[in-house]
C-alpha cells in the first residue's frame, strides 16, 4: 500500500465495502411523531400542492449537456520517466485513455477504444510504458484489471476470471512489470486473495491465502505485512505472520475509533503511518514503529480529520497534509516543498490537488478545483518553479453564468455543527452574502455513503438547479466523514432518526434565514441519499414538496439481507451501526427505520432512478416501493437503466435522468426546464411506472415502448 494514496485506500475501503448506500449504528430511536414535528409550520402547509406559479429568472437556461455530458479532457497523469502525459478524453463521444509526448499536449492519442461505458479509473505502472485500468460490466462492480502496453497497443486482462472483483493491492517502483492484486476468484467469492501479477505476459502467482481476512497491507518489497479484519463488535484488528506463517494480534482498535483509526503504508525505514483517533476526537497522523510500539505525532487538526498526503514518491516520508473542515487548509512537514506549495497558490484561483509525480520528482501535474469553473489542469516544473496550463475539464463552462458555492455551519438541535454548501440562483444574492433577496425554492441534495461527505467546489447538479431557479443545499449530516470520530459516531443506529432530524434542522435554517421558501422545497439524493429522500416523503410527508431518489434503499432488512458477497467480512460493522438483520428486535427495528414499510405515508410526488445491475442497492429496493405505492394507489415515477449499477456512468443516461429530474422538479417546484427534446438518443432505461406524471416523459418515448 503506497502512503500516498494511504489515506484515500482507508477511507474507500470503507467507502467501497459499506458502498454508498449503508450505513451507520448506535443511539435513541426518534418515532414518528418526533420526526414529523420537527418544523411547526409545516402542518399549516396543507397535504396537496396546487399548481406552481413560475419562477422569473434573468439568466439564460444553459443547456444540461454542459454540465452532464463528457468533459473535454480529465485526469492529466505524468508518466513515472516525465516522458508522457494520459488523460481521459472522448473517442467517439466515449471516454478513454490518451497519452502522447509530455512536452506536447497536441499529439496525444487514444490508447484505449471502449465504445460503451468508457475507461475512467486507471494510473501509470512504472515501466512509463504501460497504463492499467480498471472496468466492469454495465455497472456490476466485477472489476477487471488491464495492462496497456503502449508500445505494441496490446490491452491484456490481467484478471480474465468470471464473476470476480479485482482489487489493486500494491504498486511498486522495484518491481516496474509487476503488480499486487487482489482476486476473490475462490467459491463464494466473499474473499480476496493476493497474487502478484506480471503486467507485460499476465502471468499471475499467488503471493498470500485469505484465511478470512477483509484484507492485507503490504509493502513496497510486494511483503505481507499485516492482515486486517472487523472484531464481532465492530471494531478493526490487525495481526501480523509470525515466522511460522500463523496470525498473531498486533492491534485491536474499538469500534469507537473504527472508522477514523487505521493503518495506512510505510515508509521507506519500514515504519507505519498511522491515522489515529484514539484518545483524541480528530484523526491525525503520526508515525508508528512495528518493532517498538513507539509513536510519532507528525500532523493534527482539532476540527478536521486528515484528509490527504501528500508523499515523496521514492523516499516516501510526508511532505505535507491537507484537513479539510468547510475547506482544505494545507499543513507543511517538510520544508523541501513549501516554496512549491506557495508558489502553486499563486497560478490559479481554487483548490490545489496534486494529481502525479514523476520519480525524480522534477514534473507535477496539479489540479485547481474551483466552485465557479471547470477544474484546470497545469504542468508543473520543479526546477524552473513554472506551471504551463494543459487544460481544463470542459472549455465551455468558462463564459457562463455559474454561480459560487458557500460553506456554511448550521447547528444541529443537539448542539452539532454540520458544514454544509449553499448556492443560489444567479441574480437572487446581488450583495454577495450569501442570503437572497427574498426566499427561493429550494433543493436539499443530500449525499450517499452515508460514510462519505459533501465538500466545497464544482458540482453540476448544484449548477444545474440553481441555473433552473433553485437554491441548492448540501448538509453534512452527522455520519459524515472527516469531521472526528464524534460526528461519525453520533449516527450509530440513526438512519432516518437524528440523521433525518439534521437535515430537518437544516431545512428550518433555510426558512429562518429567508434563503428558502417553505412550500417549495424538495429532497433529492443518491445511495443513502436517496434513501434519505424516502425517509423525507414517509417520515415527514408534509415537508417536502416533492423526492428525487437515485439507487437508494427502501428497506434496511433487504439491504443488509442482499449484500454483494465480498461485503460479508465488513457487516458486523454494518450491524452494529445500522442494525442487527440477524436478531428478532433488531429486525424490528430496521423495519422501523425502512421507508417501505410507511409507502402509504406518501403524499408528495416522487421520482426514482434505479440501475438494474447494482450490486449494492439491488434492483428490488426500488421495485418492491414501487409496487407498495401502486398498491395505494400513490403516484411515482420509475426509471429503470438496463446498463447502469450504483449510480449512473454512461452520459446518455446521465443526460436522460436529469431531463426528467429538471422537469419533474419544475412541475412541483416552480422552476425552469430545457425541455426533454431528443435527449433520450443513446440511453438504455425504461419507465415501468409514472411517465404520465412528468411533463414530456411519455412523448419522448419512443412509440414501441410499452412500458408506460
Amino acid at each position: 500500500m503506497h502512503v500516498r494514496d494511504a489515506y484515500f485506500v482507508f477511507v474507500l475501503f470503507f467507502l467501497t465495502l459499506s458502498a454508498m448506500g449503508c450505513g451507520v449504528p448506535a443511539g435513541t430511536e426518534i418515532n414518528q411523531t418526533e420526526a414529523t414535528s420537527v418544523d411547526g409550520a409545516a402542518q399549516e402547509r396543507g397535504s396537496a400542492k396546487s399548481a406552481v406559479e413560475p419562477v422569473k429568472h434573468s439568466v439564460p437556461l444553459i443547456p444540461r449537456q454542459e454540465f452532464f455530458g463528457n468533459p473535454d479532457k480529465a485526469r492529466a497523469r505524468i508518466s513515472p520517466d516525465g516522458t508522457k502525459l494520459a488523460l481521459i478524453a472522448p473517442l467517439d463521444g466515449v471516454l478513454n485513455v490518451w497519452v502522447g509526448p509530455a512536452d506536447d499536449l497536441q499529439a496525444i492519442q487514444p490508447v484505449t477504444h471502449d465504445t460503451h461505458r468508457g475507461v475512467v479509473r486507471f494510473f501509470w505502472a512504472y515501466t512509463s510504458e504501460h497504463l492499467i485500468y480498471l472496468q466492469d460490466i454495465d455497472g456490476n462492480e466485477d472489476h477487471h484489471a488491464y495492462s496497456v502496453n503502449l508500445e505494441t497497443d496490446e490491452i491484456k486482462d490481467l484478471t480474465p476470471i468470471a464473476g470476480i472483483k479485482a482489487r489493486i493491492q500494491e504498486v511498486s517502483e522495484r518491481f516496474p512489470e509487476e503488480i499486487l492484486v487482489g482476486v476473490n476468484d475462490r467459491e463464494g467469492h466473499q474473499l480476496h486473495d493476493v497474487y502478484r501479477v506480471n503486467i507485460v505476459t499476465g502471468q499471475r502467482e499467488l503471493v498470500q491465502h485469505n484465511p478470512g481476512f477483509a484484507g492485507f497491507i503490504t509493502d513496497d518489497n510486494y511483503q505481507v505485512r499485516l492482515a486486517q479484519t472487523f472484531t464481532s463488535d465492530g471494531g478493526q484488528l490487525y495481526l501480523m505472520p509470525d515466522k511460522e506463517g500463523e496470525w498473531r494480534e498486533y492491534m485491536q482498535i474499538g469500534s469507537v475509533d473504527a472508522m477514523t483509526t487505521g493503518l495506512a503504508g510505510f515508509d521507506k525505514a519500514g515504519s507505519m503511518f498511522l491515522l489515529d483517533s484514539r484518545g483524541r476526537n480528530t484523526a491525525a497522523l503520526k508515525l508508528l514503529d512495528l518493532e517498538t510500539g513507539e509513536e510519532t505525532l507528525l500532523a493534527e487538526n482539532e476540527r478536521a480529520d486528515l484528509s490527504g498526503i501528500i508523499a515523496h514518491p521514492t523516499e516516501k516520508h510526508v511532505q505535507a497534509v491537507t484537513f479539510t473542515y468547510a475547506r482544505r487548509e494545507w499543513q507543511i512537514l517538510d520544508e523541501s516543498i513549501r516554496d512549491d506549495i506557495n508558489y502553486l497558490k499563486e497560478v490559479a484561483e481554487g483548490e490545489i490537488q496534486i494529481t502525479s509525480r514523476t520519480l525524480n520528482d522534477k514534473l507535477w501535474t496539479v489540479a485547481f478545483i474551483m466552485d465557479h469553473g471547470p477544474v484546470q489542469f497545469y504542468l508543473y516544473d520543479r526546477e524552473q518553479q513554472q506551471a504551463e496550463y494543459l487544460f481544463s475539464s470542459r472549455r465551455s463552462l468558462e463564459n457562463l453564468p455559474l454561480v459560487r458555492m458557500h460553506a456554511e455551519v448550521i447547528p444541529a438541535r443537539d448542539g452539532l455543527e454540520l458544514v454544509s454548501y449553499l448556492s443560489l440562483p444567479s441574480g437572487t444574492d446581488p450583495d454577495g452574502d450569501a442570503r437572497p433577496s427574498s426566499p427561493q425554492p429550494l433543493v436539499l441534495l443530500v449525499h450517499g455513503g452515508p460514510w462519505s461527505r459533501d465538500s466545497w467546489g464544482f458540482d453540476p447538479t448544484h449548477q444545474l438547479l440553481a441555473n433552473r431557479g433553485y437554491a441548492v443545499l448540501s448538509v453534512n449530516y452527522r455520519g459524515s466523514t472527516g469531521f472526528g470520530k464524534n460526528f461519525v459516531n453520533a449516527a450509530d443506529r440513526e438512519w432516518a432518526g437524528k440523521m433525518h432530524l439534521d437535515l430537518m434542522d437544516a431545512v428550518n435554517w433555510s426558512i429562518a434565514e429567508r434563503i428558502s421558501d417553505p412550500d417549495r422545497i424538495a429532497i433529492m439524493g443518491g445511495s443513502y441519499g436517496g434513501y434519505a429522500t424516502l425517509v423525507g416523503l414517509t417520515f415527514t410527508p408534509e415537508i417536502f414538496a416533492c423526492g428525487v431518489d437515485v439507487v437508494g434503499p427502501s428497506s434496511l432488512l433487504t439491504l443488509l439481507e442482499n449484500p454483494p458477497p465480498y461485503w460479508m467480512t465488513f457487516m458486523p460493522v454494518m450491524k452494529k451501526r445500522v442494525g442487527d438483520h440477524t436478531t428478532e428486535e433488531g429486525r424490528k427495528f430496521l423495519k422501523s427505520r425502512s421507508p417501505l414499510f410507511l409507502a402509504d405515508k406518501i403524499k408528495r410526488p416522487l421520482l426514482i432512478g434505479q440501475g438494474a445491475n447494482d450490486p449494492r442497492v439491488k434492483q428490488m429496493e426500488a421495485d418492491q416501493i414501487v409496487k407498495a405505492m401502486e398498491d395505494k394507489n400513490i403516484p411515482v415515477t420509475y426509471m429503470l437503466f438496463q446498463d447502469e449499477g450504483h449510480g449512473f456512468a454512461r452520459p446518455e443516461n446521465r443526460l436522460a435522468f436529469n431531463a426528467v429530474t429538471e422537469a419533474f422538479l419544475a412541475e412541483h417546484l416552480g422552476g425552469r426546464y430545457e425541455p426533454i427534446g431528443d435527449t433520450f438518443e443513446g440511453a438504455v432505461f425504461t419507465v415501468p411506472s409514472g411517465a404520465r406524471q412528468v411533463p414530456g416523459l411519455q412523448q419522448a418515448l419512443q412509440p414501441s415502448d410499452d412500458s408506460l
